[in-house]
């Protein structure tokens, strides 16, 4: 006859897989979830990439304005 091992770790490692597996079998939507972060993950990267580049633009531009000042110094900066 075989006794059955009782010790309280088993017990909580059964309980413990017992709730795990219950979770596992109730959640029908897990993969749902994990397609709505990749389609927030990919719209927040799109946004940082978008206001990155207004931003390199900007900066450009502005880096132009102030070089093409820097190049007409001859006492007249009314461009500046």
């Amino acid at each position: 006859m075989l006794r059955r091992l009782r010790h309280p770790a088993t017990d909580l490692l059964i309980a413990h897989l017992r709730g795990r597996l219950d979770r596992a079998r109730a959640a029908e939507d897990r993969g749902a979830s994990a397609i709505e972060w990749v389609v927030i993950a990919a719209v927040v990267v799109t946004v940082v990439a978008a206001v990155g580049f207004v931003i390199s633009e900007a900066l450009e531009g502005r880096a132009d304005q102030v070089g093409d000042c820097i190049e007409g110094i001859d006492g007249n900066a009314e461009n500046c």
